[in-house]
């Protein structure tokens, strides 16, 4: 039986931002400067992502002189179907917490601040 594993909180960022132009092509140190993650975090991610047949991948053909190419990634069709399942899954938990956090505010009996 084969095991699902939710994708981890930084998985779930990767995928969801580059879901937000599912169609361009987008590049590792861009992701990092946007999801705040470090490249050792966010490109064994990627990897993940490709070998899973989740991102396609290919290299920059337009390199200005003095620059080496940049490696490119896009989702591909299973990887939009991913993204829009984690956004739902975020959606409803953000809705799930955003009750809790209703029904839980409010003065406190007995509390005294300090």
């Amino acid at each position: 039986m084969t095991r699902i594993r939710r994708p981890s909180a930084q998985t779930t960022a990767v995928v969801l931002a580059l879901a937000e132009e599912p169609t361009a092509w987008r590049y590792g140190y861009e992701l990092c400067q946007q999801l705040g993650l470090k490249p050792g975090s966010l490109y064994p991610i990627l990897v993940r992502l490709a070998d899973r047949g989740l991102l396609e991948t290919t290299w920059d053909t337009d390199v200005p002189a003095g620059r080496p190419p940049r490696h490119l990634y896009r989702l591909t069709g299973s990887g939009r179907a991913l993204a829009t399942e984690l956004a739902a899954a975020a959606a409803a938990a953000a809705a799930s917490t955003g009750a809790t956090a209703i029904r839980r505010s409010g003065p406190k009996e007995g509390w005294q601040g300090a």
